[in-house]
């Protein structure tokens, strides 16, 4: 999902300036008509762009925010009005942004909007959590739509943590790897090259190109850093932009090993999102809106719209996910028999269930050929570098016998 720096008028007349995410700018000027504002620019943001109130860009981690909705759910629960609990949370915050998020919550509440907009206009929670506080507020019933959001948030979270453990591993051998190669080139070789220079031995030539590449690389070092940051900054403002954010996405897909396993927990948290949605009393065409507009992936993204509009003009839900051509087989079976059962929220929790599970399994199996690879190739790297810098030395001693003899 691209972000965008939109400017738009609400319905009082006030001017704001905000970052939406989505697909294309299309969809969050549609997306901004529907809920009644005025939008005048919308424009790609990079990480250049200016302008941005500080509201736009309130950062709250997510057990953060569950440790709130806990809190505020169970304020409710006890019989205490929602402003009142607002005010007994927004004093315990020691987050800045958090706590001055809550304060202008309470504020908007107090002067009569709604909670849902009250917290969309923050900035700090995902669409889902606004959409289920709208359809707590709609249906009456907002500690039953508070609670299923907590316990979606509780299943993410932990599945998301099992996800990074199993990920720590591999990324301490490549973090290793680049040390060590970083050592080599930028100290090891030099300190060589200065022993071959004042010997004036002659050197094999994959030692003369090793050599040629460390002190090159040493003398460089300056530019090397200049160039590798432009790099990072040039890349993070193309992720940004539609055709990096397609690019970047096409390439998590289709990568090898990992691909499937990045495709599976998409699916995985877009089924749990639309079991939560649609137990919370959503409509499935809204529930679908806010999950495309919710998950990483461009091109589910846009399936998940896509299936939307079939929905809507009457198509079964089943049907219209396999016809996108992205959804596994196994997934779109599970609802069509949740559609004729009229069991598909139960239906979609399993469907996350099992995908939760497959991509942990996957995960480990991809890993446990990916951790050998990279200690095979940190070995050949490393006996190379080794060898062309030993093999002058080996040879000088092989003459210097030579001449003693």
């Amino acid at each position: 999902m691209a972000e965008f720096l939109v400017k738009i008028a609400d319905e009082r007349g006030r001017m704001l300036q905000q970052v939406e995410s989505a697909a294309t700018a299309t969809e969050v000027r549609d997306r901004l008509a529907m809920q009644g504002f005025l939008v005048y620019d919308v424009k790609p943001r990079s990480i250049f762009s200016g302008g941005v109130p500080l509201r736009s860009r309130r950062k709250v981690k997510q057990e953060q925010f569950l440790i709130f909705n806990a809190q505020f759910l169970t304020l409710i629960r006890a019989g205490l009005p929602i402003l009142t609990s607002l005010d007994l949370l927004s004093k315990q915050q020691k987050n800045p942004a958090f706590k001055a998020a809550l304060e202008d919550v309470r504020r908007r509440v107090k002067s009569g909007e709604s909670l849902s907009h009250a917290f969309d206009e923050q900035h700090i929670a995902n669409r889902i959590y606004t959409t289920t506080l709208l359809a707590g507020e709609k249906s009456g019933n907002l500690e039953e739509t508070l609670s299923r959001y907590i316990t979606f948030e509780r299943v993410s979270i932990s599945f998301k943590k099992k996800l990074k453990a199993s990920l720590v591993y591999p990324a301490l051998l490549v973090s290793a790897m680049l040390v060590m190669l970083s050592v080599l080139i930028f100290y090891v070789v030099p300190q060589f090259a200065d022993l071959y220079n004042s010997l004036n031995a002659e050197l094999p030539s994959i030692t003369q190109m090793l050599l040629t590449f460390g002190t090159t690389a040493k003398t460089s070092l300056p530019i090397l850093i200049i160039l590798l940051v432009a790099i990072v900054f040039g890349f993070l403002s193309w992720r940004n932009t539609e055709s990096g954010s397609a690019a970047l996405d096409n390439a998590r897909m289709n990568a090898p090993l990992l691909g499937q396993v990045y495709l599976k927990y998409q699916i995985a948290m877009i089924s749990r999102t639309l079991s939560t949605l649609l137990q919370g009393g959503l409509p499935l065409v809204t529930a679908l809106e806010t999950a495309a507009a919710s998950v990483e992936s461009r091109s589910l993204a846009s399936a998940l719209r896509e299936a939307g509009v079939k929905v809507r003009e009457g198509r079964p839900l089943a049907r219209s996910l396999e016809e996108t051509g992205i959804f596994p087989e196994l997934a779109i079976g599970m609802i069509e028999v949740g559609e004729s059962t009229g069991a598909l929220p139960q239906m979609l929790s399993s469907v996350a269930e099992f995908y939760e599970e497959d991509v942990q399994t996957a995960l480990a199996a991809s890993l446990s050929l990916i951790e050998p690879i990279l200690l095979i190739f940190m070995g050949i790297v490393v006996a190379t570098v080794l060898i062309a810098l030993y093999l002058p030395i080996f040879s000088l001693g092989a003459q210097a016998a030579a001449g003693r003899g």
